[in-house]
């Protein structure tokens, strides 16, 4: 289990952008926590609560800083017309960006006046709830490729505000490229990719002459990959790229759609599963770009990947160097829950959701 440490920074709440008026207002928030917050102010009521949140599995907490920015820049009320802040007010733990969790351990609690942060916890819980998905399943993927490269590429599989959230929380948990500047921008990198099939359709469907183009622009600046599929023929793509480019290219990225088989294994079926990406495949792109005396350029392995394939893969001791994995990573769910435990000191709690204190949970100022 990993340890929380005070002496782990978090991102400034300014990176995170916002929208702090409307969550402020509650307009992003379940509509029941606008009415209890309209309740305590008019009653005049201002309970001292302790709010324990947790979740229900083994996992990876993501999410944590922004759920504090949260708390930092909205929690509060409107006195005369101007915003009053509330953090100050308020005593957060919490424990950090990539940290283990137990399921059930509780990953932050927010202590003081619940009418300071009453309509807040649709917000905390939700990004909370997001980017620890994308961790946990960021981090299954890595630790199935024993140390092989992961990298992310579901960005067109959602919406492309989840992109920089999204891109942080993969980072955190062990990917080494994101496949967009958005996606990078929390830490200041830039997105990786390849050379796609549509400039490849560009080139006439011409994939040297796609990547021969690729290279002059854009060979000092980037890794140089290559899609090989376009003709479903990678053995020979791959080592007709490669002969072009020489040193000038990186890799080559295998991405036979599953509905397919490639050219190279028709007369070697029988005795697995040709369709799609295969250690087979691979193992022929890797014999014939060897024999071609390409040793340098590395095989990336793309096109439905998740955990459980790319286990597979490393089993047989499959000579992929990277793995790209997509709209896998953004699959199941991983909810977070919120509850008060103790009202004025005293405890108060639904039945079966009592204190549970953590010492791993470090003091947020």
């Amino acid at each position: 289990m990993a340890q929380a440490s005070p002496e782990r920074t978090r991102l400034e709440p300014e990176i995170f952008d916002l929208a702090v008026e409307r969550i402020r207002a509650g307009y992003y928030s379940d509509v029941y926590f606008n009415y209890a917050r309209e309740l305590l102010e008019a009653e005049h009521r201002h309970p001292h609560v302790l709010m324990q949140v947790f979740q229900r599995e083994q996992s990876v907490l993501g999410g944590v800083d922004e759920a504090v920015a949260v708390l930092k820049l909205c929690a509060g009320r409107e006195v005369g017309g101007e915003w009053e802040e509330g953090f100050s007010r308020l005593r957060v733990a919490a424990l950090h960006e990539g940290d283990e969790v137990a399921p059930y351990e509780t990953v932050m609690t927010i202590e003081g006046d619940y009418s300071l942060f009453a309509v807040l916890e649709t917000v905390y819980l939700g990004v909370m709830a997001r980017r620890s998905l994308v961790m946990r399943n960021v981090s299954a993927v890595t630790a199935a490729a024993h140390g092989k490269p992961i990298v992310f590429f579901p960005a067109r599989h959602d919406h492309w505000r989840m992109q920089t959230g999204d891109g942080w929380a993969a980072h955190v948990a062990g990917a080494v490229g994101v496949s967009t500047d958005a996606q990078a921008s929390w830490w200041g990198g830039r997105g990786v990719g390849t050379v796609p099939h549509s400039l490849i359709a560009a080139y006439d469907g011409d994939t040297v002459a796609a990547a021969r183009a690729f290279a002059r622009r854009f060979a000092g600046r980037v890794n140089v990959v290559v899609l090989v599929d376009w003709e479903n023929d990678s053995v020979r793509t791959s080592v007709e790229v490669a002969d072009a480019l020489g040193d000038g290219l990186w890799g080559v990225r295998l991405d036979t759609s599953r509905a397919l088989v490639d050219r190279g294994l028709w007369e070697a079926m029988g005795e697995f599963d040709p369709r799609g990406v295969n250690p087979e495949l691979v193992a022929q792109v890797r014999e014939a770009l060897d024999g071609a005396g390409h040793h340098h350029v590395r095989i990336v392995a793309s096109g439905g990947f998740d955990a459980e394939r790319i286990a597979a893969f490393e089993a047989v001791g499959a000579a992929v160097d990277a793995y790209g994995v997509g709209s896998s990573l953004l699959r199941g769910s991983n909810d977070f829950t919120a509850d008060v435990v103790m009202v004025d000191d005293r405890p108060c709690a639904k039945v079966g959701r009592g204190y549970r204190p953590n010492p791993r949970l470090c003091d947020v100022r």
